[in-house]
């Protein structure tokens, strides 16, 4: 698909902050049939939230708002939460996440422990999937999904002692395989980058081939790829589709798995592959750029 090429110029105000964040957004690439369906959900969000404008009918509605690619609109839409329930550590996660999307990392690693500090001592709970996956179980918690921001924008940055700690956090808590591959695919790298082998090679080992998963199945197979029962040259291949990358996570874990073993040259390859596609919000994206030479 066409990368396209029309960006618009978005800054981002915190007035909670005082701080802002300028960054060009380009024009998010969805499918015409996500497209419809995201649609669909926004104008159902909005009429629930016109009917009753509780926290949970805001969260959704920021949240099927940033679905359309309308981060700053959403990060309004969470700012306006938190002035409203400033103890609803939800706004905060979530505006956090969106302000990973739009590359605002400060603000985002600031909601993040905002939101560690809200939740500290209280029961976890299961977070709601937006976008559901095939059984339609959550597989996450309020609390893992923080952690596992917090350390991905750490780790963006590379502060790795920072991400490790986040991490090992969320792995910690991690209540079911898919959020534990989840945590572990990026601990592991974490640990190698800090040299901290014995450490890797101990959670490499917990990584079973036969882990129940329901969705996470893109880290199971990178984490696969460091125990050396995924051939990387085969899997380069299958994630490719002629000039682009079908699936930026594992496209990312390839690249840092050549990194981390002494193909910087290859690993930059990937990586600027990456950026080259339309896959500008995913994660493995936003890594990918963060690595880039």
């Amino acid at each position: 698909m066409k990368k396209i090429l029309t960006t618009i110029l978005v800054t981002i105000f915190s007035s909670l902050l005082s701080q802002n964040c300028e960054t060009l957004i380009p024009e998010i690439y969805i499918s015409d049939k996500a497209k419809v369906i995201y649609e669909t959900k926004l104008a159902e969000a909005k009429l629930n939230f016109s009917k009753d404008p509780s926290a949970d009918n805001l969260i959704w509605l920021g949240r099927r708002t940033a679905y359309l690619g309308n981060y700053e609109d959403a990060i309004e839409i969470y700012s306006k939460g938190i002035d409203q329930f400033p103890k609803d550590a939800r706004f905060y996660r979530h505006r956090g996440h969106r302000y990973i999307s739009s590359r605002c990392f400060d603000l985002a690693i600031k909601d993040f422990k905002k939101a560690t500090r809200l939740t500290r001592g209280k029961p976890n709970e299961i977070e709601p999937d937006g976008l559901p996956n095939a059984l339609g179980i959550p597989t996450s918690t309020l609390q893992g999904n923080i952690y596992y921001h917090l350390g991905l924008t750490y780790y963006i940055q590379r502060k790795y002692h920072k991400a490790r700690y986040a991490y090992e956090k969320c792995l910690n808590i991690a209540e079911n395989p898919d959020s534990y591959v989840a945590a572990a695919n990026w601990l592991y790298v974490i640990y190698r980058d800090l040299g901290k082998n014995k450490k890797a090679t101990d959670l490499l080992n917990s990584i079973n081939d036969d882990m129940s998963l329901i969705e996470n199945h893109s880290y199971h197979t990178i984490l696969k790829i460091h125990q050396g029962k995924v051939d990387p040259a085969i899997l380069g291949n299958e994630i490719t589709m002629g000039q682009s990358l079908n699936n930026t996570t594992l496209a990312f874990g390839l690249g840092n798995y050549y990194s981390i073993n002494g193909n910087e040259e290859k690993a930059q390859r990937i990586f600027k592959r990456i950026v080259e596609g339309n896959q500008w919000s995913a994660f493995g994206f936003i890594a990918a750029e963060s690595r880039l030479k």
